[in-house]
Protein backbone atom coordinates (compact mmCIF):
# COMPACT_ATOMS: atom_id res chain seq x y z
CA UNK A 1 0.00 0.00 0.00
CA UNK A 2 1.41 3.68 -1.01
CA UNK A 3 2.27 5.29 2.23
CA UNK A 4 1.49 9.40 2.21
CA UNK A 5 4.29 12.00 2.66
CA UNK A 6 2.68 12.93 5.91
CA UNK A 7 2.12 9.58 7.09
CA UNK A 8 6.40 8.80 6.41
CA UNK A 9 7.14 11.78 8.27
CA UNK A 10 4.61 11.73 11.01
CA UNK A 11 3.63 8.44 11.62
CA UNK A 12 0.08 9.07 11.33
CA UNK A 13 -2.11 6.99 9.73
CA UNK A 14 -3.98 8.28 6.40
CA UNK A 15 -7.42 8.24 8.20
CA UNK A 16 -5.93 10.00 11.06
CA UNK A 17 -4.05 12.27 9.09
CA UNK A 18 -6.85 13.14 6.71
CA UNK A 19 -9.51 13.91 10.08
CA UNK A 20 -6.84 16.56 11.35
CA UNK A 21 -5.87 17.87 8.01
CA UNK A 22 -9.19 19.10 6.82
CA UNK A 23 -9.07 16.11 4.23
CA UNK A 24 -5.35 16.54 3.46
CA UNK A 25 -4.98 20.05 2.66
CA UNK A 26 -1.86 21.59 1.53
CA UNK A 27 0.57 22.49 3.79
CA UNK A 28 2.36 26.22 3.59
CA UNK A 29 1.99 30.17 5.25
CA UNK A 30 -1.22 31.56 3.92
CA UNK A 31 -1.01 35.28 3.14
CA UNK A 32 -3.45 36.57 6.11
CA UNK A 33 -1.86 40.17 6.60
CA UNK A 34 -3.69 42.75 5.28
CA UNK A 35 -3.01 46.92 5.13
CA UNK A 36 -4.54 46.97 9.14
CA UNK A 37 -2.54 44.29 10.43
CA UNK A 38 0.48 45.16 8.09
CA UNK A 39 0.05 48.70 10.16
CA UNK A 40 -0.11 47.11 13.35
CA UNK A 41 2.70 44.54 12.66
CA UNK A 42 5.12 47.41 11.86
CA UNK A 43 4.16 50.10 14.86
CA UNK A 44 3.60 46.82 17.41
CA UNK A 45 7.15 45.99 16.72
CA UNK A 46 8.79 49.01 16.83
CA UNK A 47 7.13 50.70 20.05
CA UNK A 48 8.50 48.46 22.38
CA UNK A 49 10.68 49.05 25.16
CA UNK A 50 12.46 51.61 23.06
CA UNK A 51 11.06 54.93 23.85
CA UNK A 52 10.76 53.84 27.31
CA UNK A 53 14.47 53.06 28.10
CA UNK A 54 16.10 54.95 24.96
CA UNK A 55 15.84 58.05 26.60
CA UNK A 56 17.93 58.08 29.45
CA UNK A 57 20.53 56.22 26.84
CA UNK A 58 20.29 59.18 24.01
CA UNK A 59 20.45 62.07 26.74
CA UNK A 60 23.50 60.23 28.31
CA UNK A 61 25.62 60.08 25.21
CA UNK A 62 24.29 62.96 23.24
CA UNK A 63 24.82 65.56 26.74
CA UNK A 64 21.82 67.84 26.35
CA UNK A 65 18.36 68.51 25.98
CA UNK A 66 18.15 69.78 22.71
CA UNK A 67 20.58 67.74 20.87
CA UNK A 68 18.93 64.55 22.54
CA UNK A 69 15.67 65.92 20.52
CA UNK A 70 17.52 66.36 17.22
CA UNK A 71 18.80 62.96 17.82
CA UNK A 72 15.64 61.51 18.03
CA UNK A 73 14.35 63.30 15.17
CA UNK A 74 17.26 62.57 13.03
CA UNK A 75 16.96 59.23 14.00
CA UNK A 76 13.17 58.75 12.69
CA UNK A 77 13.88 60.19 9.56
CA UNK A 78 17.02 57.87 9.16
CA UNK A 79 14.63 54.82 10.30
CA UNK A 80 12.25 56.45 7.56
CA UNK A 81 15.07 56.46 4.61
CA UNK A 82 15.81 52.67 5.30
CA UNK A 83 12.63 51.75 5.46
CA UNK A 84 11.81 52.89 2.10
CA UNK A 85 14.34 51.27 0.64
CA UNK A 86 13.21 48.17 2.24
CA UNK A 87 10.22 49.02 0.82
CA UNK A 88 11.43 48.78 -2.13
CA UNK A 89 13.76 45.67 -1.63
CA UNK A 90 10.48 43.93 -0.58
CA UNK A 91 8.12 44.50 -3.72
CA UNK A 92 11.48 44.03 -5.86
CA UNK A 93 12.46 40.19 -4.32
CA UNK A 94 9.11 38.77 -3.33
CA UNK A 95 10.76 36.02 -1.01
CA UNK A 96 10.33 36.35 2.89
CA UNK A 97 13.49 36.48 4.66
CA UNK A 98 14.28 40.39 4.87
CA UNK A 99 17.55 41.25 5.40
CA UNK A 100 18.49 37.69 4.34
CA UNK A 101 16.97 37.26 1.24
CA UNK A 102 18.30 40.87 -0.08
CA UNK A 103 21.40 39.94 0.86
CA UNK A 104 21.38 36.85 -0.58
CA UNK A 105 20.07 38.47 -4.33
CA UNK A 106 22.61 41.22 -4.50
CA UNK A 107 25.70 39.95 -2.73
CA UNK A 108 25.44 36.87 -2.55
CA UNK A 109 24.90 33.37 -0.40
CA UNK A 110 28.41 34.77 1.78
CA UNK A 111 26.93 37.39 2.97
CA UNK A 112 23.42 35.93 3.29
CA UNK A 113 24.77 33.43 5.34
CA UNK A 114 26.93 35.51 7.51
CA UNK A 115 23.54 37.42 8.32
CA UNK A 116 21.76 34.46 9.51
CA UNK A 117 24.26 33.18 11.77
CA UNK A 118 24.81 36.33 13.17
CA UNK A 119 20.73 37.09 13.71
CA UNK A 120 20.45 33.89 15.56
CA UNK A 121 23.74 33.93 17.35
CA UNK A 122 23.83 37.15 18.46
CA UNK A 123 20.65 39.99 17.11
CA UNK A 124 17.75 38.63 17.78
CA UNK A 125 18.62 36.76 21.09
CA UNK A 126 19.99 39.81 22.35
CA UNK A 127 17.31 41.73 20.98
CA UNK A 128 14.32 39.86 22.59
CA UNK A 129 16.48 39.66 25.72
CA UNK A 130 16.62 43.01 26.44
CA UNK A 131 12.78 43.90 25.81
CA UNK A 132 12.15 41.00 27.80
CA UNK A 133 14.00 42.27 30.45
CA UNK A 134 12.63 45.07 30.32
CA UNK A 135 8.91 43.89 30.45
CA UNK A 136 10.53 42.25 33.42
CA UNK A 137 11.79 45.38 34.98
CA UNK A 138 8.55 47.16 34.84
CA UNK A 139 6.37 44.41 36.18
CA UNK A 140 8.54 43.86 38.95
CA UNK A 141 9.75 47.32 40.25
CA UNK A 142 6.16 48.51 41.23
CA UNK A 143 5.96 46.23 44.11
CA UNK A 144 9.37 47.00 45.77
CA UNK A 145 9.29 50.70 45.22
CA UNK A 146 10.84 52.85 46.34
CA UNK A 147 13.32 50.00 47.10
CA UNK A 148 15.54 48.39 43.54
CA UNK A 149 13.42 44.63 42.42
CA UNK A 150 15.29 41.86 42.79
CA UNK A 151 17.47 40.89 39.65
CA UNK A 152 16.55 36.68 40.11
CA UNK A 153 12.65 37.87 39.88
CA UNK A 154 12.87 40.13 37.28
CA UNK A 155 14.69 38.31 34.62
CA UNK A 156 12.51 35.16 36.40
CA UNK A 157 9.12 37.11 35.01
CA UNK A 158 11.32 37.79 31.77
CA UNK A 159 11.45 34.69 30.71
CA UNK A 160 7.71 33.69 31.81
CA UNK A 161 7.16 36.75 28.89
CA UNK A 162 9.31 34.92 26.03
CA UNK A 163 7.73 31.79 27.04
CA UNK A 164 4.11 33.08 26.84
CA UNK A 165 5.28 34.72 23.35
CA UNK A 166 6.93 31.69 22.02
CA UNK A 167 3.51 29.61 22.66
CA UNK A 168 1.44 31.73 21.01
CA UNK A 169 4.18 31.94 17.88
CA UNK A 170 3.56 27.92 17.74
CA UNK A 171 -0.03 27.74 18.20
CA UNK A 172 -1.62 29.65 15.50
CA UNK A 173 -0.30 32.39 13.38
CA UNK A 174 -3.97 34.00 13.36
CA UNK A 175 -3.46 34.12 17.02
CA UNK A 176 -0.02 35.80 16.73
CA UNK A 177 -1.29 38.27 14.27
CA UNK A 178 -4.58 39.35 16.79
CA UNK A 179 -2.22 39.71 20.00
CA UNK A 180 0.09 41.67 17.89
CA UNK A 181 -3.01 44.29 17.22
CA UNK A 182 -4.19 43.89 20.14
CA UNK A 183 -1.17 45.01 21.61
CA UNK A 184 -0.64 47.25 19.51
CA UNK A 185 -3.78 48.96 19.98
CA UNK A 186 -2.90 49.33 23.77
CA UNK A 187 0.74 50.96 23.73
CA UNK A 188 -0.68 53.40 21.35
CA UNK A 189 -2.88 54.26 24.48
CA UNK A 190 0.15 54.19 26.49
CA UNK A 191 2.02 57.11 24.04
CA UNK A 192 -1.21 59.12 24.65
CA UNK A 193 -1.00 59.15 28.09
CA UNK A 194 2.38 60.46 27.92
CA UNK A 195 1.70 63.00 25.15
CA UNK A 196 -1.55 64.70 26.45
CA UNK A 197 -0.35 65.87 29.95
CA UNK A 198 3.04 67.11 28.35
CA UNK A 199 1.56 69.06 25.88
CA UNK A 200 -0.79 70.46 28.65
CA UNK A 201 2.41 71.19 31.01
CA UNK A 202 3.74 72.58 27.89
CA UNK A 203 1.42 75.26 27.13
CA UNK A 204 1.29 75.67 30.58
CA UNK A 205 4.51 77.29 30.44
CA UNK A 206 6.68 74.17 31.61
CA UNK A 207 9.32 74.90 29.65
CA UNK A 208 12.56 75.16 32.20
CA UNK A 209 14.14 72.03 31.10
CA UNK A 210 14.00 73.74 26.85
CA UNK A 211 15.58 76.86 28.25
CA UNK A 212 19.30 76.83 26.83
CA UNK A 213 18.65 73.24 25.98
CA UNK A 214 21.92 72.89 23.58
CA UNK A 215 24.73 73.96 26.02
CA UNK A 216 26.77 71.30 27.50
CA UNK A 217 30.09 70.31 28.74
CA UNK A 218 29.83 66.40 27.84
CA UNK A 219 29.06 66.26 24.18
CA UNK A 220 31.25 64.20 22.41
CA UNK A 221 31.88 63.29 18.67
CA UNK A 222 32.33 59.97 19.79
CA UNK A 223 29.85 59.40 21.88
CA UNK A 224 27.59 60.46 19.58
CA UNK A 225 26.92 57.21 17.39
CA UNK A 226 26.12 55.97 21.21
CA UNK A 227 22.95 58.43 21.27
CA UNK A 228 22.21 57.52 17.68
CA UNK A 229 22.32 53.41 18.33
CA UNK A 230 19.95 54.27 21.56
CA UNK A 231 17.69 56.19 19.34
CA UNK A 232 17.78 54.06 16.34
CA UNK A 233 17.22 50.93 18.95
CA UNK A 234 13.97 52.40 19.77
CA UNK A 235 12.89 52.70 15.96
CA UNK A 236 13.98 49.28 15.79
CA UNK A 237 11.91 47.47 13.78
CA UNK A 238 10.46 49.19 10.37
CA UNK A 239 12.03 46.46 8.94
CA UNK A 240 10.11 43.14 10.50
CA UNK A 241 7.17 43.25 7.90
CA UNK A 242 9.99 42.63 4.97
CA UNK A 243 10.83 39.08 7.01
CA UNK A 244 6.75 37.82 6.09
CA UNK A 245 6.62 39.19 2.60
CA UNK A 246 4.38 35.67 2.13
CA UNK A 247 2.60 36.32 4.26
CA UNK A 248 1.10 39.81 3.34
CA UNK A 249 -1.80 40.11 0.97
CA UNK A 250 -0.75 42.43 -2.12
CA UNK A 251 2.82 43.32 -0.90
CA UNK A 252 3.19 45.19 -3.67
CA UNK A 253 0.66 47.91 -2.74
CA UNK A 254 0.78 47.01 1.65
CA UNK A 255 4.40 46.89 1.90
CA UNK A 256 5.37 50.31 1.06
CA UNK A 257 2.23 52.20 2.31
CA UNK A 258 2.16 50.07 5.85
CA UNK A 259 6.00 51.19 6.08
CA UNK A 260 4.90 54.93 5.05
CA UNK A 261 2.25 55.06 7.64
CA UNK A 262 3.51 53.88 10.36
CA UNK A 263 6.53 55.17 10.15
CA UNK A 264 5.74 58.80 9.87
CA UNK A 265 3.38 57.73 13.02
CA UNK A 266 6.03 56.37 15.24
CA UNK A 267 8.34 59.48 14.25
CA UNK A 268 5.45 62.07 15.43
CA UNK A 269 4.32 60.24 18.41
CA UNK A 270 8.66 59.48 19.79
CA UNK A 271 9.02 63.21 19.43
CA UNK A 272 6.40 64.55 21.61
CA UNK A 273 6.65 61.65 23.86
CA UNK A 274 10.15 63.16 24.50
CA UNK A 275 9.01 66.42 24.57
CA UNK A 276 6.28 65.12 27.38
CA UNK A 277 9.05 63.61 29.60
CA UNK A 278 11.07 67.20 29.79
CA UNK A 279 7.96 69.29 30.38
CA UNK A 280 7.90 66.87 33.71
CA UNK A 281 11.77 66.03 34.30
CA UNK A 282 14.46 67.53 34.12
CA UNK A 283 17.98 66.31 32.70
CA UNK A 284 19.43 64.93 35.65
CA UNK A 285 16.35 63.45 37.06
CA UNK A 286 16.12 62.01 33.46
CA UNK A 287 19.13 60.22 33.82
CA UNK A 288 18.52 59.37 37.40
CA UNK A 289 15.65 57.25 36.33
CA UNK A 290 15.80 53.48 35.84
CA UNK A 291 11.85 53.61 34.43
CA UNK A 292 11.45 57.40 32.89
CA UNK A 293 7.51 56.66 32.02
CA UNK A 294 7.11 55.65 35.43
CA UNK A 295 8.42 58.52 36.90
CA UNK A 296 6.40 60.89 34.23
CA UNK A 297 3.40 59.64 35.27
CA UNK A 298 3.91 59.90 39.23
CA UNK A 299 4.60 63.58 38.26
CA UNK A 300 1.89 64.16 35.38
CA UNK A 301 -0.98 61.16 36.25
CA UNK A 302 -0.97 60.84 39.65
CA UNK A 303 -4.05 58.85 39.87
CA UNK A 304 -3.14 56.40 36.73
CA UNK A 305 0.39 56.44 37.89
CA UNK A 306 0.13 52.73 39.09
CA UNK A 307 -1.25 52.05 35.41
CA UNK A 308 1.81 52.73 33.62
CA UNK A 309 4.40 50.49 34.36
CA UNK A 310 1.42 47.49 33.05
CA UNK A 311 1.36 49.14 30.01
CA UNK A 312 4.70 49.75 29.39
CA UNK A 313 5.03 45.73 30.30
CA UNK A 314 2.54 44.93 27.35
CA UNK A 315 4.34 47.55 25.26
CA UNK A 316 7.24 45.27 25.61
CA UNK A 317 5.12 42.03 24.91
CA UNK A 318 3.77 43.04 21.78
CA UNK A 319 7.58 44.24 20.66
CA UNK A 320 8.49 40.55 21.57
CA UNK A 321 6.18 39.09 19.71
CA UNK A 322 6.10 40.62 16.54
CA UNK A 323 10.30 40.18 16.59
CA UNK A 324 9.61 36.57 17.06
CA UNK A 325 7.19 36.04 15.03
CA UNK A 326 9.15 37.70 11.94
CA UNK A 327 12.48 36.56 12.99
CA UNK A 328 11.57 33.25 12.63
CA UNK A 329 10.81 33.56 8.95
CA UNK A 330 14.35 34.36 8.49
CA UNK A 331 15.54 30.72 9.68
CA UNK A 332 12.68 29.61 8.04
CA UNK A 333 14.05 30.91 4.41
CA UNK A 334 17.45 30.41 5.52
CA UNK A 335 16.91 26.84 6.12
CA UNK A 336 14.92 26.37 2.71
CA UNK A 337 17.69 27.35 0.73
CA UNK A 338 20.01 25.40 2.25
CA UNK A 339 21.95 27.32 4.39
CA UNK A 340 20.66 25.91 7.78
CA UNK A 341 19.45 22.52 8.55
CA UNK A 342 16.03 21.63 6.65
CA UNK A 343 14.14 20.80 9.66
CA UNK A 344 14.02 24.55 10.61
CA UNK A 345 12.23 25.08 6.90
CA UNK A 346 9.27 22.97 8.45
CA UNK A 347 5.70 23.33 8.87
CA UNK A 348 3.11 21.63 11.92
CA UNK A 349 0.93 19.65 10.05
CA UNK A 350 -2.03 20.81 12.15
CA UNK A 351 -1.69 24.34 13.02
CA UNK A 352 0.85 25.78 9.83
CA UNK A 353 3.18 27.29 11.97
CA UNK A 354 7.04 27.17 11.16
CA UNK A 355 7.65 25.54 15.06
CA UNK A 356 11.30 24.23 14.54
CA UNK A 357 12.31 27.82 13.95
CA UNK A 358 10.37 29.36 16.86
CA UNK A 359 11.46 26.56 19.81
CA UNK A 360 15.38 26.99 17.98
CA UNK A 361 15.41 30.64 19.14
CA UNK A 362 13.67 30.37 22.67
CA UNK A 363 16.54 28.54 24.64
CA UNK A 364 19.00 31.19 22.70
CA UNK A 365 16.81 34.44 24.34
CA UNK A 366 16.39 32.64 27.66
CA UNK A 367 20.36 31.90 27.99
CA UNK A 368 20.88 35.77 27.01
CA UNK A 369 18.16 37.22 29.37
CA UNK A 370 19.80 35.55 32.19
CA UNK A 371 23.29 36.49 31.59
CA UNK A 372 22.53 40.16 29.70
CA UNK A 373 22.22 43.77 31.01
CA UNK A 374 20.27 46.02 28.71
CA UNK A 375 22.23 48.74 27.32
CA UNK A 376 25.20 46.02 26.91
CA UNK A 377 23.06 44.25 24.75
CA UNK A 378 21.96 47.53 22.86
CA UNK A 379 25.38 48.37 21.87
CA UNK A 380 26.07 44.47 21.48
CA UNK A 381 23.32 43.63 19.15
CA UNK A 382 23.51 47.21 17.35
CA UNK A 383 26.32 46.81 15.49
CA UNK A 384 25.82 43.96 13.57
CA UNK A 385 22.23 44.56 12.78
CA UNK A 386 23.03 48.15 11.00
CA UNK A 387 26.54 46.29 9.69
CA UNK A 388 24.19 43.78 7.42
CA UNK A 389 21.22 46.82 6.94
CA UNK A 390 23.99 48.49 5.49
CA UNK A 391 24.79 45.82 3.38
CA UNK A 392 21.93 44.84 2.39
CA UNK A 393 21.11 48.81 0.91
CA UNK A 394 24.43 48.65 -0.59
CA UNK A 395 23.25 45.50 -2.29
CA UNK A 396 20.01 47.45 -3.68
CA UNK A 397 22.51 50.06 -5.09
CA UNK A 398 25.11 47.06 -6.84
CA UNK A 399 21.42 45.57 -8.13
CA UNK A 400 20.10 48.87 -9.63
CA UNK A 401 23.22 49.07 -11.70
CA UNK A 402 23.52 45.59 -12.52
CA UNK A 403 20.38 44.65 -13.16
CA UNK A 404 18.37 48.14 -14.56
CA UNK A 405 15.61 46.22 -16.04
CA UNK A 406 14.37 44.13 -13.32
CA UNK A 407 10.43 45.02 -11.98
CA UNK A 408 10.58 47.26 -9.09
CA UNK A 409 7.08 48.22 -8.20
CA UNK A 410 7.97 50.50 -5.82
CA UNK A 411 11.19 52.92 -6.25
CA UNK A 412 13.47 54.95 -4.00
CA UNK A 413 15.18 58.19 -5.06
CA UNK A 414 18.86 57.07 -5.43
CA UNK A 415 19.68 60.42 -3.22
CA UNK A 416 17.59 58.37 -0.13
CA UNK A 417 19.87 55.32 -0.65
CA UNK A 418 22.69 56.50 -0.40
CA UNK A 419 22.58 58.71 2.35
CA UNK A 420 20.96 56.12 4.44
CA UNK A 421 24.36 53.67 3.40
CA UNK A 422 26.09 56.24 3.78
CA UNK A 423 25.20 57.14 7.45
CA UNK A 424 24.99 53.67 8.35
CA UNK A 425 28.11 52.52 7.72
CA UNK A 426 29.31 56.00 9.48
CA UNK A 427 27.77 54.70 12.88
CA UNK A 428 29.13 51.37 12.33
CA UNK A 429 32.82 52.46 11.78
CA UNK A 430 32.51 55.09 14.56
CA UNK A 431 30.28 52.75 17.18
CA UNK A 432 33.82 50.82 17.33
CA UNK A 433 36.09 53.60 18.42
CA UNK A 434 33.24 54.33 20.49
CA UNK A 435 32.61 50.85 22.36
CA UNK A 436 35.06 48.88 21.41
CA UNK A 437 34.39 46.38 23.50
CA UNK A 438 31.13 44.91 23.05
CA UNK A 439 31.06 46.13 19.37
CA UNK A 440 34.27 44.26 18.83
CA UNK A 441 33.20 41.25 20.25
CA UNK A 442 29.86 41.27 18.31
CA UNK A 443 32.21 42.34 14.99
CA UNK A 444 34.53 39.65 15.84
CA UNK A 445 31.73 37.06 16.50
CA UNK A 446 30.49 37.82 12.90
CA UNK A 447 34.04 37.20 11.21
CA UNK A 448 33.93 34.14 13.17
CA UNK A 449 31.16 32.86 10.92
CA UNK A 450 32.68 33.18 7.73
CA UNK A 451 34.64 29.51 7.85
CA UNK A 452 31.39 28.15 9.04
CA UNK A 453 30.20 29.02 5.46
CA UNK A 454 33.39 27.36 4.07
CA UNK A 455 33.32 24.31 6.22
CA UNK A 456 29.69 23.48 5.80
CA UNK A 457 27.75 24.81 2.58
CA UNK A 458 30.36 25.59 -0.05
CA UNK A 459 32.25 22.33 0.38
CA UNK A 460 30.79 20.49 3.36
CA UNK A 461 33.57 18.56 5.62
CA UNK A 462 31.60 17.17 7.98
CA UNK A 463 32.15 13.43 8.36
CA UNK A 464 29.58 11.23 7.33
CA UNK A 465 29.36 9.03 9.89
CA UNK A 466 28.12 13.04 11.67
CA UNK A 467 26.29 13.50 9.04
CA UNK A 468 23.61 10.15 9.21
CA UNK A 469 23.96 10.47 12.62
CA UNK A 470 22.44 14.64 12.70
CA UNK A 471 19.65 13.00 9.92
CA UNK A 472 18.83 10.19 11.84
CA UNK A 473 17.74 12.82 15.02
CA UNK A 474 16.43 14.97 12.52
CA UNK A 475 14.46 12.87 11.60
CA UNK A 476 13.41 11.81 15.18
CA UNK A 477 12.60 15.48 16.08
CA UNK A 478 10.39 15.72 12.72
CA UNK A 479 8.40 13.18 13.91
CA UNK A 480 7.75 14.43 17.30
CA UNK A 481 6.86 17.56 16.62
CA UNK A 482 4.21 17.07 13.84
CA UNK A 483 6.28 19.14 10.90
CA UNK A 484 6.83 18.49 7.13
CA UNK A 485 8.20 20.86 4.66
CA UNK A 486 6.29 23.74 2.54
CA UNK A 487 4.12 21.79 0.01
CA UNK A 488 2.53 25.31 -1.58
CA UNK A 489 5.54 27.55 -3.56
CA UNK A 490 4.60 31.02 -2.24
CA UNK A 491 7.10 33.46 -4.08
Amino acid sequence: MEVSRRERFTGLSSDEGTKKTAKDEPIYLRRRLGLLPSISFIIGTVVGSGIFIAPKGVLMNSGSVGTSLLIWTLSGVLSMFGALCYAELGTSFTKSGGHYTYLLETLGPLAAFVRLWTEYILIRPAVSSYVSLTFGHYLVEPFFTPCTAPTLLVKLVSIIGVTFVVLVNCWSVSLAARTQILLTSVKMFALILIIIPGIIALADGKTTTFQDSFQSESLSLTKLPLAFYSGLYAYGGWFYLNFITEEVINPTRTIPLAIIVSMVTVTVCYVLVNVAYYTMMTADELLLSDAVAVTFAGRALRGLAHVMPVLVAISCLGALNGGIFSSTRMLFVGAREGHMPAIFSMIHIYRHTPVPAVLFLYPLVVVMTVTGEIYQLINFASFSRWLFIALATLGLLIHRYQFPDHPRPFKVPLVIVMVFTLVSFFIVGLSLYSDPWNTGVSCALTVAVIPVYYLTVRKSCIPDRWEKSFNYYSRQLQILLEVIEQEVQTY
